[in-house]
């Protein structure tokens, strides 16, 4: 990261999706692009089953928890079971929180964690709204988490790494909070060749999931060195589809894909 700072490009991130929270929801006001498919003119619910949810999934979760913004689906890689702590990095409007509600349970629990204090207020009254008992939502960045050492049994997230100027600080942060033999289940935006200079020096595309977007080989290379093992990242080029529609006009898609990121933290 060259001309852009990482202080600059987390305020432009918690600028933007602020927005988004006070105006609920994607294609509402998401500057010129975010991690949704604002110019299509597409519903929420219709943008939310093209990235891999359940018609069943959008009528469980409170109304406007679901605000249309990702890349995937990570509930589908996750094996979330009864009893499990999850957390979910740059949880939102806590859609995919509630979602992991279901499917740990009482005796579970689930933690959110947003850089933005209009997305957690937002999830906070998504909470009660939905009277959940087993979720939580926190202030704070993921590069710095606000979670204990070593209670996490799974870490979420979707479309939300790529926006961070310090990746490997992330995951560094990640392997701390989880137990041993904990999981990673991530949805993401990754590239598959070099993003020309222009597309990462331009803000409203680093805000927008395309212009942070590290190389396959480069996650691969951070997660080894975070101390992660059994390290799976797998396009998806299906998601060209819509996210080809995320900035009209370019050809992102000769550069980026959703992928699904998984790892373990070793138990030894």
């Amino acid at each position: 990261m060259n001309t852009l700072k990482k202080d600059e490009v987390r305020e432009a991130v918690r600028r933007q999706y602020g927005r988004v929270a006070e105006t609920s929801g994607a294609g509402s006001d998401c500057g010129p692009i975010c991690c949704s498919t604002p110019s299509t003119g597409k519903s929420v619910e219709t943008v939310s089953q093209e990235l891999g949810y359940a018609a069943e999934d959008l009528k469980s979760a409170p109304r406007g928890a679901n605000m249309g913004l990702g890349c995937g689906n990570p509930q589908a890689i996750a094996a979330l079971k009864p009893g499990e702590v999850v957390l979910d990095l740059g949880s939102g409007g806590g859609f995919d929180c509630f979602l992991a509600s279901r499917q740990v349970g009482d005796a579970g629990h689930v933690i959110g964690v947003d850089m933005t204090s209009e997305m957690t207020s937002k999830a906070r009254a998504n909470t009660e709204k939905g009277g959940y008992q087993n979720v939580e939502f926190r202030l704070g960045e993921i590069e710095n988490l606000p979670v204990a050492d070593g209670i996490v049994d799974v870490i979420i997230s979707n479309c939300v790494i790529n926006l961070s100027p310090d990746k490997p600080r992330v995951f560094a942060e990640a392997y701390r909070v989880l137990k041993p033999g904990g999981r990673l289940a991530i949805s993401d935006i990754v590239a598959f060749a070099a993003l020309p200079e222009a597309v990462r020096q331009d803000i409203s595309l680093y805000t927008g999931c395309i212009g942070g977007a590290s190389e396959v080989t480069e996650i691969e290379a951070m997660l080894q060195a975070g101390g992660f093992r059994d390290i799976r990242v797998v396009p998806k080029e299906e998601s060209k589809s819509f996210i080809g529609e995320w900035a009209p006009g370019m050809d992102i898609t000769d550069y980026v894909v959703s992928a699904t990121i998984e790892a373990i933290k070793p138990t030894i």
